[in-house]
């Protein structure tokens, strides 16, 4: 299904709870270090099992409902682990890769926060009491798609914030009604903020969902100001994950939380054992032959063509779809609307072939995806494992191709170092490299108009 969905482990895993012992008063405001705290209040039961089930824990009827009604039985060891102290109410920074299940994992214990302490005084409209801040729009949208299933018989409601949708109506959807979850990217989130449209002063639940990646993507500026607005870190409780542990990382997270414990999960292996890894060796010049040859020969029914730059894979998109491929496109600079028409498509077959740069590299969960094809390899040997982790899910078998040129195969030992393993490289054979057919369709893919800034102001509030 996507990163919620949680299945009985059968690979080794490394898990590690740590804590150093130093102690300090709890007068720290944001931005000031705080020190973890001995973590003994935890059930050991359930903090070492990597096979605690959800009912396991003292979660609401309605959430564990929802979470039958998804199939759900096991946790993940990043649910069991975290789960043992985020209902307890500690702070916690999670080291867990995309697609172990972290998602439900925090949105649990929003939920169940949320269902256990209802508000009964009065109140207002854009005052949100659970805030999930993540680093691309695909992300979001996935988190609020997953926050609605297992608050479906809850009264919860969610809002999503994200750029390239109309400001107009987001905000519509925060005056409607009283919103309890918001989930959001940084820059558009600020938009509101700035606007005074929401209010993060009421806020007792933050999730900072792949702080790493907002960390590379120069985000961490825009969150301080998030953050300076919410309440202080002694009156909210403050979730952290990250794909790893950076000095930078953990320096963020004993600043905007309290005493975090931090929870470690790794697999033993970076990459899955479920997808068959190869590097086709080729010139430049060789390597739309090779993709389009591969497209038609393979019997892959969803493929994934990684690119590094937008431009890159607009051309790339263009060619394959004059190609008479099925084919669709996912870049930065696409609209919202259009990618949901694209995403949407692309998961129901009518388009075979999405090619995307690393946008899409995380928080994007399809089913079924056959194969990943790497046309640049990555600038960074951490792309490459969540490029190919979006196929071999769940179980499935997957294969990942690399066209490897004179331009990155320099990358080559990097990837190889990262994943623990020597990929097997080879010269593709001749019948991959026969010259595609003429194009016999017009162009698609044009560059899109950027429009202007968004419209908005203060308002009055409604109450509730």
């Amino acid at each position: 299904m996507n990163e919620i969905v949680t299945e009985i482990v059968t690979t080794e895993v490394t898990t590690e709870v740590t804590t150093d012992e130093t102690q300090e008063d709890k007068t720290n405001s944001d931005d000031q270090p705080s020190s973890p705290s001995p973590q003994d209040s935890a059930d050991d039961s359930v903090k070492k099992s990597p096979l605690a089930k959800f009912q396991d824990f003292d979660l609401p009827d309605a959430l564990l409902k929802a979470v039958d009604d998804l199939g759900f039985e096991f946790c993940t060891p990043i649910q069991a682990q975290s789960l043992a102290y985020t209902l307890e109410g500690h702070d916690v920074t999670g080291k867990a890769q995309t697609g172990t299940g972290k998602t439900a994992a925090f949105l649990a214990t929003i939920i169940n926060d949320l269902v256990n302490n209802p508000i009964q005084d009065e109140r207002y409209v854009g005052e949100p009491r659970a805030l999930i801040i993540a680093p691309t729009r695909e992300l979001v949208m996935q988190i609020a798609a997953d926050a609605h299933l297992l608050c479906k018989y809850t009264d919860l409601n969610i809002a999503t914030l994200v750029g390239g949708i109309d400001y107009q109506k987001q905000q519509q959807g925060l005056d409607n009604d009283v919103v309890d979850i918001v989930a959001a990217t940084p820059g558009r989130l600020l938009d509101f903020v700035r606007n005074k449209n929401i209010n993060l002063n009421m806020i007792e639940l933050l999730v900072i969902d792949e702080a790493d990646r907002m960390l590379d993507m120069g985000f961490i500026p825009q969150v301080r100001q998030i953050l300076s607005n919410t309440s202080r870190k002694e009156c909210r409780q403050t979730m952290l994950f990250s794909a790893t542990f950076t000095n930078d990382i953990l320096e963020l997270a004993d600043r905007w939380a309290v005493n975090p414990i931090k929870i470690e999960v790794e697999p033993e292996k970076v990459a899955t054992d479920n997808v068959d890894q190869k590097v086709y060796m080729v010139t430049t010049d060789q390597k739309y032959a090779l993709l389009y040859n591969l497209i038609v020969s393979e019997e892959g029914e969803r493929i994934i063509v990684f690119t590094n730059r937008r431009d890159q894979a607009r051309r790339l998109a263009d060619s394959l779809h004059r190609n008479n491929v099925r084919v669709g496109l996912l870049t930065g600079e696409i609209s919202q609307p259009k990618r949901v028409k694209t995403l949407d498509a692309f998961k129901s077959g009518d388009i075979q072939v999405l090619v995307a740069t690393d946008v899409a590299g995380r928080g994007l969960h399809i089913d079924d995806i056959t194969h990943v094809v790497n046309f640049m390899l990555p600038q960074e040997s951490d792309d490459y494992v969540h490029r190919i982790g979006r196929t071999g899910r769940a179980g499935a078998l997957g294969t990942s191709v690399s066209f490897a040129c004179e331009d990155d195969s320099f990358m080559l030992p990097e990837i190889e170092e990262t994943i623990g393993m020597k990929l097997p490289c080879e010269h593709p054979p001749g019948e991959l490299l026969v010259k595609p057919p003429s194009f016999s369709r017009e162009s698609k893919f044009k560059q899109e108009k950027k429009h202007g800034g968004n419209k908005g102001g203060g308002r009055g509030r409604k109450k509730y």
